[in-house]
C-alpha cells in the first residue's frame, strides 16, 4: 500500500471516531447544559435518582429541591443532578389547549342535523 494510501485510511479512522464517539457526546453536553440554563424556581424536576421536586431557592451551581407534599423535605443537590424539567406554564396553556379545542363538524353531519 502506498503512503497516499495509509494517509487516506488514517484519516478515514480519525473521521469515524469523531462522528461516532466524540460528536454526540458534544451533542449531549450541549442540551445537557441548555437544560440546567432553563431551569428556573417553580419548576418540577426529575433527578438522575428517579425523584420528583419542585425548585424552591437556586444559587449558581446548586438548588433546593421540595419532595413531595411534605413541606419539610427540602434538599440541596447540585444541578448536574436533574436530568428532566417541566415548566408549570407549559402544562397549563397545554391543558387550557385541550380543554378549549373543539371538534371538527362535517359538513355532512350538518346536513343530517337538519332533516
Amino acid at each position: 500500500m502506498s503512503t497516499v494510501g495509509w494517509i487516506i485510511y488514517l484519516v478515514a479512522i480519525v473521521a469515524m471516531f469523531y462522528f461516532i464517539g466524540i460528536r454526540p457526546s458534544q451533542k449531549e453536553k450541549k442540551k445537557q447544559q441548555e437544560l440546567l440554563n432553563s431551569i428556573a424556581v417553580g419548576d418540577t424536576v426529575l433527578t438522575s435518582s428517579g425523584f420528583y421536586g419542585v425548585i424552591i431557592d437556586m444559587t449558581e451551581d446548586t438548588v433546593i429541591v421540595e419532595f413531595g407534599n411534605n413541606k419539610n423535605c427540602r434538599i440541596p443537590m447540585q444541578k448536574a443532578a436533574i436530568v428532566q424539567v417541566e415548566k408549570p406554564a407549559t402544562q397549563a396553556s397545554q391543558s387550557v389547549a385541550k380543554a378549549n379545542t373543539k371538534p371538527a363538524v362535517k359538513a355532512e353531519d350538518k346536513k343530517a342535523d337538519n332533516k
